[in-house]
């Protein structure tokens, strides 16, 4: 990431441009406030730019989103703007968080749990967000869908986009361990700059866990969570054999 500077960010947000953050805001809020009542408080585990941070600030939570990268934090910091009492950010890999601190929820989107690809990087974080909720608090994170994974198996795939700053060529290959439930993903991203032409190579492994409920649920059983609900990601419809993306809804007894 470092050998990017500024051009990580601006092509992490080119390349998900085409994310409905609105839309991923307001079903976040509805399940809060399906669930709980009172929410003022939410930490975010894997904030990235902060998109969903503003967004669940202006629907008058007050937010402290954590990611681990630098250059991420610092576009999230540029977001901040006129919400500085509502909107604080850190830096901290979420199986080693402290903040001292308690929330009256926790949200992990866009896949961030499912990075958590061991057994132990998954144990810290269910700890580490039982210590951060307070009592009756919410954890709502989203994640890869085993059953779906495997009816589906993901596919190579080529995405090219532009503004007026950068061009961006990514090309995911993807590996499955049956064995781990993970599936090593295989990026190749290139990127240039409109403006004197210079273009980068990145390479990167993104390896990516899918889970099945019988798993989540024995963990939730070990830190103390109740199963307040299961979806489809952005619906209320129940997980199936064509949901990759799932949602579940726990709460800190």
């Amino acid at each position: 990431m470092n050998q990017f500077g500024d051009l990580y960010s601006q092509y992490y947000d080119l390349l998900y441009q085409d994310k409905d953050y609105f839309a991923e805001a307001d079903y976040i809020d509805s399940l809060i406030k399906g669930h709980s009542q009172n929410v003022k408080t939410i930490l975010d585990l894997g904030c990235g730019t902060g998109k969903h941070d503003v967004l669940l600030c202006d629907k008058g939570y007050t937010v402290h989103g954590v990611d681990i990268s630098k250059e991420m934090l610092e576009v999230a910091e540029n977001r901040r703007k006129d919400k500085k009492d509502k909107l604080t950010f850190s830096q901290s890999d979420i199986t080693q968080l402290y903040l001292n601190q308690k929330f009256d929820t926790a949200v992990s989107l866009f896949h961030v749990m499912s990075y958590q690809s061991t057994n132990a990087a998954l144990d810290k974080v269910f700890a580490n967000v039982r210590d951060h909720l307070n009592e009756g608090g919410l954890f709502i994170f989203d994640f890869w869908y085993g059953p779906a994974v495997l009816t589906d198996l993901p596919k190579t795939t080529i995405k090219r986009l532009e503004d007026e700053h950068i061009k961006v060529t990514r090309i995911a290959e993807s590996k499955i361990h049956a064995q781990l439930n993970t599936v090593d993903v295989n990026f190749n991203i290139f990127v240039t700059k409109k403006e004197d032409g210079t273009s980068i190579e990145k390479k990167e492994l993104h390896t990516m866990r899918y889970f099945f409920d019988t798993e989540l649920e024995m963990l939730c059983e070990k830190y103390g969570f109740s199963i307040e609900a299961k979806h489809n990601w952005l619906s209320d419809k129940n997980p199936d054999f064509n949901s990759w993306n799932v949602a579940w809804v726990l709460k800190n007894k």
